[in-house]
């Protein structure tokens, strides 16, 4: 019987514990539900994670992988970084000569993820969230990492636009947390201005939703940015969503990403090769929010 190739989970990096520990969380859930597979994962991108995508690898070659089928845990494309994830690799065929590897397609807008987006949006939103009246007057805020890569934050932009499709609310709007416009203030002034346009009567209302899967720095800046807007606008109610997490659905969406890259499907995956593309011009750099906003 031919062992299956191990599975490789490639988070983005994080120093967040909290982070490290839903990739554990996840590890753990694909673990369970499918034995058959060795898995593992860790972080690329920063120095100084507490999951080293590094110790991953090497944990998997020591429990005699030869063959690794690597998933960027990525909702889009991450544009350069520091230490892309082929480097990673590289280095880890250095250390293991014979070790082969396949990488397979970021997560993206998959149908299942956009199914968990929408269940954010009604828990920050409570028991009304599906009265169609209730969805007309809600525009949804879409926040992402935010790139030097344009390509990377046009996939935030499409999958603003695949959870708006059918969904009932006034409008999804994007904004990025670094590195690319609209920051976070100037997405929530266009969602602001939406809603005034739309005419629905009453107040505006505005869902800050993470286009995160686990919570860390970036999104602990996101909801900074968000809190001091909601406090200078204190007539619009301003209401906070959680990060995806290490949901069944990730699992789902991870192991499909698995079996293609496995059976050789063509790789859409701009995470892993295109992190290291020349960039031409310069990159650019449920609780209260404040006073009538609602639950993060």
């Amino acid at each position: 019987m031919t062992t299956p190739p191990a599975l490789l989970i490639a988070g983005h990096g994080t120093r967040d514990e909290g982070g490290a520990d839903a990739l554990r969380a996840l590890v753990r859930l694909l673990g369970e539900r499918h034995p058959e597979v060795p898995v593992a994962g860790g972080f690329f991108g920063v120095p100084a994670s507490s999951l080293p995508l590094d110790d991953a690898i090497d944990g998997l070659v020591g429990k005699g992988a030869t063959r690794l089928a690597v998933i960027p845990l990525l909702t889009a494309p991450t544009g350069p970084v520091p230490e892309a994830l082929p480097a990673v690799l590289e280095r880890a065929g250095e250390r293991h000569p014979g070790l082969g590897h396949v990488c397979g397609a970021e997560l993206g807008p998959h149908p299942k993820l956009l199914d968990v987006l929408e269940r954010r949006l009604d828990e920050a939103l409570g028991s009304g969230a599906r009265r169609p009246a209730d969805r007309a007057r809600t525009t949804v805020l879409l926040v992402g990492r935010g790139a030097a890569d344009p390509y990377a934050n046009a996939e935030v932009v499409r999958a603003a636009r695949l959870l708006w499709e059918g969904r009932g609310f006034a409008g999804v709007e994007t904004a990025f947390v670094s590195q690319a416009a609209p920051d976070v203030p100037a997405g929530l002034d266009r969602c602001r201005a939406l809603a005034a346009a739309a005419g629905t009567g009453g107040p505006g209302r505005i869902v800050v939703l993470p286009y995160f899967l686990f919570a860390g720095g970036p999104v602990e800046r996101l909801w900074m940015q968000a809190e001091g807007w909601a406090a200078a606008h204190p007539d619009t109610e301003v209401y906070a969503a959680q990060v995806i997490g290490p949901e069944a659905e990730v699992a789902d969406v991870v192991m499909e990403r698995y079996r293609a890259a496995v059976a050789g499907a063509p790789c859409g995956c701009r995470a892993a090769a295109e992190d290291a593309r020349p960039v031409h011009g310069a990159a650019r750099e449920s609780a209260p929010l404040a006073a009538g906003t609602g639950e993060r």
